[in-house]
C-alpha cells in the first residue's frame, strides 16, 4: 500500500470520530434562556412626518396642499387664517368656513390622501372661541391643537380637551413669550392630563436653551414637534435654515424622543426662502429619514 492510499484511509477513518466529537460538544453547549427577554416595539415606526402649512403661508391652502403632495407628505398642521384658494371663494381656513367649503376641503384632502393631523398656533381669548376650535378640530378628525392658552384658561381648556378627545399641545415661541421655556409649559401641564407640549426645538435654541435638555424636562408630555433648524444659537432673531445644516443636534433630539417612546408627528416649519421653500422641505425630509434610520 503506497503512502497516498494510507493517508486517504486514515482520513476516512478519522472523519466520523471528529464529527461525533463536534456533535457532542454542540450538544453540551447550554442554551440561552430568552424567556425573560422583552422586545420593545420601535416607536419610530409610528412617527409621522408632516408640514406646518405656515411654511407655505405665501400661498393659498389649495396651493400649499399641492406642494405637500409633491413632497410625498401625508400629514399637515394647518394654520387658521390661510386663504383656502381657488374654488373656495374668499374664505380662509378657520372658524368662519361655510359648511359647503368644509365639505369641499374634506374632498380635496381625501383626493390627495392628506390628513390634517393638527392645527395652530391658536391663542383664543375666550372659552367660547376655544369651543368653536374644538368643534372644527373634531369635524376634521384632528389629533391635537397647537396653542398658547392663557394661564386662567388651563383648567377649562383641559376639560374641553378631555370632552372632545383632542389634546392641546402648548407651543413655545421666542422670548418674551409666556411659554419660551419648558418650566412654564410644565406648570400648565401639571394636573391637566389633556394638555402637553408642542416642542418647537428651533425656538428653544433661539432662546439659548439646549433642545435635548428641554425634551428631557418635558418627558412624557410631548404631543408634537415643530421641526426647524437655525443658523445662530441664543439669538431670538436667528434665521431658519434647512434641518441638519444649522446649529441644532438633531440626531440627539431624535434619539431622546425615541428613548421617551414618543409616537407623534414632526411638523416641518421652515420659515425661510418663502417663495421657493419646497426643495428645502424635501431636503429636510431626506435628512429626517436618514437620521431616523441610524438610531439605536
Amino acid at each position: 500500500m503506497n503512502k497516498t492510499i494510507r493517508t486517504i484511509l486514515f482520513a476516512s477513518l478519522l472523519a466520523p470520530l471528529t464529527q461525533c466529537n463536534n456533535q457532542t460538544q454542540q450538544a453540551e453547549e447550554p442554551k440561552k434562556d430568552t424567556s425573560n427577554v422583552v422586545t420593545r416595539p420601535d416607536p419610530t415606526k409610528e412617527w409621522k412626518i408632516g408640514i406646518q402649512t405656515w411654511t407655505f403661508n405665501k400661498y393659498t391652502l389649495v396651493e400649499a396642499l399641492a406642494k405637500v403632495d409633491s413632497a410625498g407628505v401625508k400629514y399637515v398642521e394647518a394654520f387658521p387664517g390661510q386663504k383656502l384658494g381657488e374654488g373656495f371663494g374668499k374664505e380662509s381656513f378657520g372658524l368662519n368656513m361655510s359648511a359647503e367649503n368644509k365639505e369641499k376641503l374634506k374632498q380635496l384632502l381625501q383626493l390627495k390622501g392628506i390628513h390634517i393631523e393638527a392645527m395652530g398656533v391658536i391663542t383664543p381669548s375666550k372659552i367660547d372661541e376655544w369651543k368653536k376650535f374644538f368643534d372644527l378640530a373634531k369635524e376634521f378628525n384632528l389629533s391635537y391643537i397647537t396653542a398658547e392658552p392663557l394661564k386662567n384658561q388651563w383648567k377649562q381648556v383641559d376639560s374641553l380637551a378631555g370632552l372632545y378627545g383632542i389634546k392641546v399641545a402648548i407651543h413655545d415661541h421666542p422670548k418674551p413669550n409666556a411659554y419660551w421655556g419648558p418650566d412654564s409649559v410644565l406648570a400648565a401641564v401639571s394636573g391637566h392630563p389633556n394638555i402637553g407640549a408642542c416642542a418647537d426645538v428651533g425656538h428653544w435654541a433661539r432662546n439659548g436653551l439646549n433642545p435635548v435638555d428641554c425634551l428631557k424636562k418635558l418627558s412624557g408630555h410631548i404631543i408634537g414637534v415643530h421641526l426647524k433648524d437655525i443658523t445662530t444659537f441664543n439669538d431670538t432673531k436667528a434665521a431658519d435654515t434647512v434641518v441638519g445644516k444649522g446649529v441644532i443636534d438633531f440626531p440627539a433630539i431624535f434619539q431622546e424622543l425615541k428613548d421617551q417612546n414618543f409616537r407623534g408627528m414632526f411638523s416641518i416649519e421652515h420659515e425661510s426662502n418663502w417663495y421657493h421653500s419646497l426643495p428645502d422641505v424635501i431636503e429636510t425630509i431626506r435628512f429626517y429619514k436618514e437620521a431616523i434610520s441610524k438610531l439605536k
